[in-house]
């Protein structure tokens, strides 16, 4: 069940997102600002999930892939297909935790 939930809002194992923060990739944390505040990835953008649609231009102007994290995946994987239908490669990395953990 769970990996049919994970399926759905793409997260998984399906991108080496080390390789791709080596690469350049832009890591996004799409919770609140005080969530953000509360912990959050070293060097990652603070672009809530609302306003995630607003500055989709600007990240297409990077060139670079986006991964993106939320508390559980779900809102990541909501800014992931927000991104992609605006041309952007976009990844759902899930939960901080999550990312922390494919990052070592």
């Amino acid at each position: 069940m769970l990996t049919a939930i994970k399926a759905l809002l793409g997260i998984g194992p399906k991108a080496d997102y080390k390789a791709l923060r080596e690469q350049g990739a832009v890591i996004i944390d799409v919770r609140t600002p005080e969530e953000f505040r509360a912990d959050h990835l070293k060097g990652a953008l603070n672009i809530p999930l609302h306003r995630i649609r607003n500055e989709a231009a600007a990240l297409l102007k990077k060139k670079k892939p986006v991964i993106l994290y939320c508390r559980s995946g779900s809102r990541s994987g909501m800014a992931k297909n927000i991104l992609r239908s605006a041309g952007i490669e976009a990844y759902n990395a899930g939960s901080l935790g999550a990312i922390r953990r494919a990052l070592k």
